[in-house]
């Protein structure tokens, strides 16, 4: 049994209360770690390493805050193969997504923005016969990360590599669904040489842990990736606060489909895009429009594929589907597949728990499924299901998929497929979404800006963006 401790300056520690939680391994069902139980109490430990370490953080040069953020790069390359079992034991994705997915992107997050703080510039504005402005980036202070346990490693690195390069200090809490590789992490910070108290892991419940980091008067910035009503509850405590806030949230994506496209290489692309992590993805394409002419064409082979995509343990080189992350999520997902028929829905294929030989018979395992017959504004249509899950719709014009797709509260990504260059950027143009891919998917530049309009979301990471976030703009004059 693994046990898993706090990182609080520099030391690792239990939860002050002494308390646990159990960790569940997704494939098997079965408890294999304990977590601290943190509270209140233990952010507050760390909040206090926190400004102790900050002075020298902030002030350390910012080419000496790169090169311990490197160390921690090649700390995890060094473990990667620990990095990568842990993540998919942790999660219930198959092993080879963590492999060429997960671990590899945290070590590109770390070494992305340990070189790009090098390069981050500000402005000046010359006025001609009076004088000069010049802008300050400074950092924050103490800024508290909350990550999801879809991607864990992959995205708890996303926010706190930028938080780390500008100069703050972080308080930073993984899922307690998936706490493994954020304590990994924690070593390879120790082992880097990180100064005591400028990262500080503190595990536990979002609404003890997290409520209290939201709620601290010195943690100034808060930079969350969730659920949707999460978000609505921290902007509530957070926003009269005055605290600066990143919100990445949920997603309702299309995947929107022309007979004129590549047909081959977007059912390759439609497979990963509907199903990568077993759907638990907020990028994934869960809404597919198909265009009429081509509509029989693909629900036949998509069906087909769909069928032929093997659903097993994590450590199967040939499983395309792992488990999902938890017994409740799955339960989600199934109810959501009830509601589906009593909307009308017909599941062309899955729609049922999978149950895999001994020692997995108690893993939580789905297979992959296929739905038509609803319409555009169904429950099953607009809400979240964030599972292996998909709907598939004919369309006649492109005003009436442009209707259809943004007619969800969410705003994250859509994918259009299309060999008509034109359709292809109005398109783009009218989709109310904060990421559009055109004849592709999830291909990430890590210098671009990410995240959703409407309900998914409040401001941008990546690149510049992540940078200015975690920073404040100071003008300074100077007359001439």
């Amino acid at each position: 049994m693994k046990i898993i401790k706090n990182y609080i300056n520099g030391t690792f520690i239990d939860a002050e209360n002494g308390g646990f939680i159990d960790n569940v391994e997704p494939a098997t069902g079965q408890v294999y770690a304990k977590i601290p139980q943190s509270g209140s109490a233990d952010v507050e430990k760390a909040v206090i390493a926190a400004k102790e370490a900050y002075t020298i953080w902030s002030n350390m040069p910012k080419e000496d805050r790169s090169s311990i953020m490197m160390k921690v790069a090649r700390g995890i390359e060094n473990r990667m193969e620990e990095f990568v079992h842990a993540e998919s034991r942790d999660n219930g994705k198959p092993l080879k997504l963590a492999a060429h997915v997960d671990i590899p992107r945290a070590v590109s997050n770390f070494e992305f923005f340990a070189t790009g703080i090098l390069h981050f510039s500000s402005e000046s504005h010359y006025m001609e016969g009076v004088g000069v402005n010049y802008t300050l980036r400074k950092p924050i202070g103490i800024v508290g990360c909350i990550s999801p346990w879809n991607l864990p490693l992959y995205l708890f690195t996303w926010k706190i590599a930028p938080a780390l390069a500008a100069g703050n200090c972080v308080i930073a809490k993984p899922s307690e669904i998936t706490p493994m590789t954020a304590y990994l992490l924690s070593e390879v910070c120790k082992e880097a040489g990180m100064p005591d108290g400028v990262l500080n892991i503190v595990h536990g419940y979002g609404h003890e842990v997290g409520d209290a980091m939201v709620r601290h008067k010195d943690i100034k910035a808060i930079s969350f990736t969730g659920g949707t009503q999460t978000g609505k509850t921290i902007a509530s405590i957070a926003a009269p606060m005055f605290k600066k806030l990143s919100l990445e949230l949920g997603g309702k994506n299309p995947n929107i489909i022309f007979a004129d496209c590549d047909f081959d290489d977007m059912l390759s692309t439609t497979m990963r895009s509907s199903f990568a992590n077993q759907g638990q993805i907020c990028l994934c394409g869960s809404r597919i429009f198909i265009e009429r002419p081509i509509y029989e064409k693909f629900r036949n082979a998509f069906v087909e594929k769909v069928k032929n995509a093997k659903v097993s343990y994590p450590e199967d080189p040939q499983a395309h589907l792992g488990a999902v992350v938890s017994e409740a999520h799955m339960n989600k997902v199934l109810s959501y597949v009830e509601l589906a028929k009593e909307e009308g829905g017909t599941v062309l294929t899955g729609g049922e728990r999978v149950i895999l030989p001994a020692p997995y018979q108690n893993g939580f395992y789905l297979a992959p499924t296929v739905i038509e017959g609803l319409s555009f504004d169904c429950r099953v249509n607009q809400e979240e299901i964030f599972g292996p899950v998909v709907t598939i719709m004919p369309f006649d014009t492109e005003e009436e998929v442009i209707a259809m797709a943004n007619s969800t509260e969410y705003g994250l990504s859509a994918t259009v497929w299309t060999s008509n260059l034109k359709r292809a950027h109005r398109m783009a143009d009218q989709l109310q979404s904060g990421i559009v891919w055109l004849n592709s998917w999830l291909v990430r530049d890590l210098r671009t800006p990410f995240g959703g309009m409407k309900a998914s979301g409040v401001g941008r990471e990546g690149g510049w963006e992540a940078l200015r976030f975690f920073t404040e703009a100071k003008n300074v004059f100077i007359k001439q």
